[in-house]
């Protein structure tokens, strides 16, 4: 993970009790770290998988097969869609 070297302007407190830190000061020197860089570092890949959870769209090869037939062959427009592709071009004129 290379990154380009900047000013750090934004800080971010952490209230936590004794037992928590003390857990965090044990796991970054096992890392070689300062306790902010193992907290930083760890919650950004921490932070990083959540949002590919909620943001990327996994789809099985059935799914797959569907979903791209979808687009290259798309059904043809019906009535509802028809009706409303109107109202929207109506609505932006």
């Amino acid at each position: 993970m290379s990154r380009i070297v900047e000013a750090k302007d934004d800080r971010l407190q952490v209230r936590l009790n004794a037992e928590a830190k003390t857990v965090l000061q044990r796991a970054a020197h096992y890392r070689h770290k300062t306790v902010s860089q193992f907290v930083l570092t760890t919650a950004l890949v921490e932070a990083e998988k959540v949002i590919r959870e909620n943001e990327a769209v996994t789809l099985s090869a059935v799914d797959w097969k569907v979903f791209y037939d979808a687009l290259n062959n798309p059904p043809a427009p019906n009535a509802a869609l028809q009706k409303a592709f109107a109202k929207h071009q109506k609505s932006t004129e």
